[in-house]
């Protein structure tokens, strides 16, 4: 089990005023328009939350990475209590289910603020009296749209790639529950490779997302 501390973002640091106000807030909408009259605005809500799934993807890579370690140790297995190995196998293939989840839910609310984002910025777009100064903004927000569709297109692949690893951890973890012998180990050894590479493809997307959202973050802290 993998357990990476997580920064202090802007987020954090209002840790306290962002409890208040979820608690207290009916919807989202009213969650930001809160957030803006304490001075922190969809955007930089967007940022922090971007920040905190690409946290949230490096511990499903060593999570991820660990349960395969685990796995090999019992498909490894030569002598001792198979019943321990079971356990442990199954405490990590629990974990990465938690971690998948949080990576999901991460993945969401960028998601969530991102629209609202933009759907205020586009109305936003109708109140310029400068023609020139709308024309900046509406090309500035076409601009943004598309670096954030090539991020989030990559972070849903990664996020997708997530389950039939899972699916194929779950079959493992089952079949060794109700097969604790020697023939069932032998079984396990046949589908390591499988699922070794579909870890490894996961990881390599999981770490060209990572990189495609630090991208848009940075261009987005320049602009």
């Amino acid at each position: 089990m993998i357990r990476v501390p997580i920064p202090h973002t802007r987020a954090l640091k209002y840790a306290g005023i962002l409890l208040a106000l979820a608690l207290t807030a009916g919807c989202q909408s009213t969650y930001y328009s809160a957030m803006e009259k304490v001075g922190i605005h969809k955007r930089d809500i967007m940022v922090d939350r971007i920040e905190e799934t690409q946290v949230a993807q490096e511990q499903a890579q060593q999570q991820f990475q660990s349960a395969l370690e685990q796995f090999q140790s019992v498909v490894n297995f030569t002598g001792g209590d198979l019943e321990v190995a079971y356990k442990d196998l199954n405490a990590e293939y629990e974990d990465s289910l938690a971690s998948a989840e949080n990576v999901r839910e991460r993945i969401d609310g960028v998601k969530n603020v991102s629209e609202a984002l933009f759907d205020e910025w586009d109305d936003e777009l109708k109140l310029y009296t400068n023609a020139s100064l709308r024309r900046a903004s509406e090309q500035k927000l076409q601009d943004t749209r598309r670096q954030y569709q090539r991020m989030i297109v990559s972070l849903e692949r990664a996020e997708q790639r997530m389950q039939p690893v899972l699916d194929a951890f779950q079959d493992q973890v089952l079949y060794l529950k109700h097969n604790l012998n020697a023939r069932a180990i032998s079984a396990l050894k046949g589908e390591f490779n499988t699922i070794k590479a579909d870890i490894d493809r996961l990881v390599r997307d999981m770490q060209a997302s990572i990189d495609q959202s630090r991208q848009f973050v940075n261009a987005l802290k320049q602009s």
